[in-house]
């Protein structure tokens, strides 16, 4: 069996998690517990990790039966595929929330002036800049080489 990534309405990652794990389903839905604070109190309070995404481990016949369940919108694909999780990286999410030493975490996008190293493909091992983000790409800057990269995503 294979993990893959559902991509869920927001603020609907418990629900669906719960009625996969209902209809039979084996899913992961990364929990953290927040400090939210409001004008008059704070409480804690437990959110996705990951927002609008839900691990399922699932047969690839049996892809399409997580759709009879109200919130599932699509599956996460990478370069045209259903993109697939290894077992490693689902126990290793599952090890670090486990983890007494874990404090607040949240997960971002690159953000405009983040300066990253890129790890793989033909740029691997360069310093960058990022100058811009969009819905479709991000442009980035290649100091070093004197030139600007853009790269695409889904």
């Amino acid at each position: 069996m294979t993990w893959y990534v559902v991509y869920t309405k927001p603020k609907w990652e418990k629900k669906v998690a719960e009625k996969l794990n209902e209809i039979g389903i084996e899913c992961y839905c990364p929990i953290i517990t927040q400090i939210k604070q409001w004008s008059d109190r704070k409480k804690k309070v437990e959110v996705p990790l990951f927002n609008s995404y839900v691990f399922v481990n699932l047969l690839e016949t049996d892809r399409n039966s997580v759709f009879q369940i109200a919130g599932v919108v699509r599956y996460l694909f990478w370069l045209g595929k259903p993109a697939i999780v290894r077992d490693e990286e689902i126990n290793i999410i599952k090890n670090s929330l486990a983890s007494p030493n874990l404090s607040d975490v949240t997960v971002t996008p690159f953000q405009i002036g983040d300066r990253i190293k890129l790890e793989s493909g033909a740029f691997s091992n360069q310093e960058a800049v990022v100058k811009e983000v969009s819905k479709t790409h991000y442009i980035l800057v290649l100091e070093s080489l004197g030139c600007v990269l853009k790269i695409k995503y889904k």
